[in-house]
């Protein structure tokens, strides 16, 4: 009994009316009376609490005040954040092929097997080094074709056909097209090399064993493959239709590469534009060579 009397008296005491009287100071004039309980006070205070809490989630959650909290950032910072790093992946990708190409390009040019990883030693920035590269045996298509034409222009053609030169090349090629030649070699025009006309479709093969150097397309020549060969001998292919070989691939005289075309600003038909190049210089590769 005397339990349920203190609970009832607890009960009693919220809803005593108590009165908040607000008066002057100087004149005991009453301004302002308000008739509270302790009920009213406990809800007042407690709808003030939540109110609160509630504008304090609003303004970290929706306002630019979150930015503020140390460990939570913007939403866009973070996206922008994800982007940036999504990029870096991307270009680190990027330079890690370039420079797997790069590595490969050397491989072909000094007589190495290509590689399809880059190798610990060379991935490392810290023990990678840019070498300045020496000019080797087999050169790219690109330096010869460059340095070629003015060489030509100041000490002549007259090496192509010397003795040293036949001796060299006195070895056995496989003609890359059978047909007519339609236009002979003269370098003093700067024709390089011989046109031989044949059928639509026909195969063009490589003359010896070697490692494409070029396959590309050009505005001048269209469809252009060179394989870089034994004793510093490069044969070139030119407009053809399409290129049946990539660069780095090996290929075996005889076997096919290409398929002859009329692609190029300087085609005139349906023919094959075929050079041979002997230590830098261009030979006739009809007195080599038999295309009957």
């Amino acid at each position: 009994m005397t339990k349920e009397k203190k609970e009832s008296g607890f009960f009693k005491k919220l809803h005593h009316k108590y009165r908040l009287v607000i008066m002057n100071h100087d004149t005991l004039e009453e301004k302002l009376n308000v008739s509270l309980t302790r009920f009213n006070v406990f809800i007042f205070g407690g709808t003030m609490a939540i109110f609160l809490v509630i504008a304090t989630i609003y303004l970290i959650a929706f306002t630019p005040l979150k930015e503020y909290i140390p460990g939570y950032a913007d939403f866009n910072t973070r996206q922008v954040l994800r982007d940036l790093s999504l990029r870096a992946d991307s270009l680190e990708n990027n330079l890690r092929q370039k420079d797997l190409y790069i590595l490969n390009i050397r491989n072909i040019i000094e007589g190495r097997d290509l590689v399809e990883e880059i190798p610990d030693s060379v991935s490392d920035p810290q023990s990678f080094a840019i070498q300045e590269l020496s000019r080797s045996r087999e050169d790219s298509l690109l330096r010869l074709e460059m340095e070629l034409a003015a060489h030509f222009e100041d000490h002549g053609w007259e090496r192509e056909n010397s003795s040293p030169a036949r001796s060299a090349l006195n070895i056995s090629f496989f003609a890359p097209l059978k047909g007519l030649i339609s236009s002979h070699f003269d370098p003093g025009k700067g024709h390089y090399g011989i046109d031989v006309v044949a059928d639509h479709n026909e195969i063009i093969k490589a003359t010896l064993d070697g490692r494409v150097i070029l396959s590309t397309w050009t505005i001048e020549t269209g469809y252009t493959i060179g394989i870089q060969h034994a004793n510093n001998i490069v044969s070139i292919y030119k407009h053809n239709s399409s290129l049946l070989k990539e660069q780095g691939n090996f290929v075996e005289a005889g076997e096919a590469i290409a398929v002859i075309g009329d692609t190029g600003l300087y085609s005139t038909g349906t023919h094959l534009h075929f050079e041979l190049w002997f230590n830098g210089n261009p030979v006739n590769p009809a007195d080599y060579i038999s295309f009957q």
